[in-house]
């Protein structure tokens, strides 16, 4: 790494400057909290449009807010790559509106897209006038914050060295490899060049470049001819009704191309709805009570990407799918005074949330519509069924362990490009992963047959038709009548040992304890003798909780479908096999 000789930004040092690493980390982490902040104000803009009447609108916040989400990861790499640990599943991200932006004099509102949400967008993103101080709290602009953080880089570099500033661990940086983003850079940092580009990314995006254009130095996504408009000057466009075109200038105001915003074709979302507005178990606020917990599981699911695990980003991004349903639900939902609901954005707190949160308890959560969030560091490796000359089943061969994160999540729609990992595939295709597997213990479902010194228990709704159980020329179920032989009884006990989905047990009696083969926790990838991909094997008693929230019952052994066309969701039924499912199955292209 080596200091680097970018020129910084024309302003000017402001009172307290940031001279210690912990004030460093202090600031980086008000970062995240800024650009968190914009989220639910972009978001709520965004919903009350109707795209078929506003697409230029839809097109503009969309963006905006996308880059959002890639300055605040932007934020969590040099929190992280300073030796900071990002916070985003916290209280303090979501104080009730209006609010003050963290740190900031601007006070944010949620409100539907209009004059009012306009001008609120064009004070966020205001471009510093030249020369400003740098102001590390209470700042008139974000770019007046970030030039305080910039030169409290430069300053720690000179004064401590560089490499001692950016001694953060390099594996929890997050890149383009784990977030689809359609313009900008997700910057990796790690020294004091990739940070001054990561701040650069960001003000620029926002205000435009340090040369006082209204550009941002990308290619605009939705016009590929044109250059890309920054935040600050993409909503005058939309104030003054026409684009900027090469030549202008923030002076000359733009000169280009008309658009249009048709208000009548806004939702009239209540201004800062709150819970506390309409009474417990009513429509609105059950549908905002849902939203909250969607949101939550966003920044939780953010905070584990940003913290070790940034393959989550995918997941997280992929989540927030599920907001725009449920938020364009509320606001056709009508409220008072001729106004519609809309979200509220309130922390649900972890433990009161349909899953358990902020410990490291070894545990699978089926996310709404989603992937299977494994946490705990639950080993995960592949398995292969091993089948005779004349194809029956006789074992299951151990393979390599595949790398993880601590926190990890796996396909569950059958349609990711990184299987066995989620890439967030199944929000682009609107996957159902509607849940209908019973809750019912297994005792109360099991079905019994004895034989002799063995009592066989079965659950036909668990079966994956792994086929262990057919035997080399009868079912266990006939086998049953001659376990009087030992040979046949080991061999019964055997083939039910290797039942994946533990669709079979056994006692020696009835009614007496089950005996179960000795299994490690672990999640085992399932392959079938053919080649096609079967299920995730789920083993040693590692609960599985619905998005629900309702624990399935935990056992030793259980299946998870992962071809996503299982009918006993989150169960595997065998289905699988019937569709060909193979693991290298692509995406659905996406016109």
């Amino acid at each position: 790494m080596s200091v680097s000789h970018r020129e910084p930004r024309e302003t000017i040092a402001g009172p307290a400057p940031i001279d210690t690493l912990d004030s460093l980390r202090e600031h980086l982490q008000w970062a995240i909290e800024l650009e968190h902040a914009t989220l639910p104000p972009y978001l709520c803009a965004l919903y009350s449009l109707d795209p078929e009447r506003n697409p230029e609108a839809v097109d503009v916040v969309g963006s905006v807010f996308a880059e959002e989400m890639l300055h605040l990861a932007l934020a969590a790499n040099l929190l992280n790559a300073v030796g900071g640990r990002p916070r985003l599943d916290t209280p303090q991200m979501l104080p009730p509106h209006p609010r003050p932006l963290p740190h900031g004099s601007l006070e944010l509102s949620l409100v539907p897209f209009g004059p009012e949400a306009l001008e609120m967008f064009l004070r966020i993103e205001q471009p510093a006038p030249p020369g400003a101080v740098a102001e590390g709290d209470h700042y008139e602009t974000i770019g007046q914050f970030y030039a305080a953080i910039e030169q409290g880089l430069r300053l720690l570099c000179d004064r401590l060295g560089e490499q001692a500033v950016f001694h953060g661990d390099p594996a929890r940086q997050v890149s383009a490899a784990h977030f689809r983003h359609t313009a900008g850079r997700l910057v990796a940092v790690d020294g004091l060049d990739s940070a001054l580009a990561a701040l650069e990314e960001i003000v620029e995006q926002g205000e435009g470049t340090s040369r006082g254009e209204v550009w941002d130095g990308d290619q605009d996504i939705f016009h590929p001819e044109r250059d890309e408009v920054a935040h600050y000057y993409r909503f005058q466009e939309l104030k003054l009704g026409r684009r900027y075109q090469r030549g202008d200038t923030p002076e000359s105001g733009p000169t280009g191309e008309k658009i249009s915003v048709d208000l009548a074709g806004v939702h009239p979302m209540r201004r800062n709805p709150r819970l506390s507005d309409h009474a417990p178990g009513s429509a609105i606020r059950t549908a905002q009570e849902e939203f909250n917990h969607t949101y939550c599981a966003v920044l939780h699911l953010l905070e584990q990407a940003f913290n070790g695990s940034p393959r989550l980003l995918a997941v997280a991004t992929g989540t927030m799918y599920a907001l725009k349903a449920q938020a364009q639900a509320l606001m056709r939902m009508p409220d008072v005074d001729g106004t519609t609901a809309g979200p509220t954005f309130d922390y649900v707190a972890p433990e009161q949330r349909r899953w358990a949160v902020g410990d490291d308890r070894q545990r699978i959560v089926v996310l709404r519509d989603g992937p299977y969030v494994v946490y705990g560091g639950v080993p995960l490796r592949r398995k292969r069924k091993i089948v005779s000359a004349e194809n029956d089943a006789l074992t299951w061969k151990t393979g390599d362990p595949l790398e993880t994160e601590d926190t990890y999540a796996l396909c569950r729609c059958g349609h990711s490009g990184t299987k066995p990992f989620c890439d967030g595939t199944h929000a682009m295709i609107g996957f159902d992963g509607t849940e209908s597997a019973s809750v019912q213990p297994y005792r109360e479902l099991q079905h019994v047959h004895d034989g002799v010194g063995i009592s066989a228990q079965r659950v036909g709704e668990l079966c994956v038709h792994a086929a262990f159980c057919i035997g080399r020329t009868r079912p266990i179920a006939a086998m049953l009548a001659d376990t009087g032989d030992s040979d046949v009884r080991s061999d019964v006990m055997g083939r039910i040992d290797h039942c994946p989905s533990g669709s079979y047990s056994y006692a020696l009696e009835r009614g007496g304890e089950t005996i179960e083969p000795d299994l490690p926790q672990a999640v085992s990838v399932l392959e079938e003798e053919n080649g096609l991909a079967s299920a995730l094997w789920v083993t040693g008693e590692v609960p599985v909780l619905r998005s629900d929230g309702l624990p399935l019952e935990t056992r030793n052994r259980m299946t998870l479908c992962r071809c996503g066309h299982s009918g006993n969701k989150p169960l595997c039924d065998g289905t699988h096999r019937e569709i060909g499912f193979h693991e290298d199955d692509a995406a659905p292209v996406q016109a």
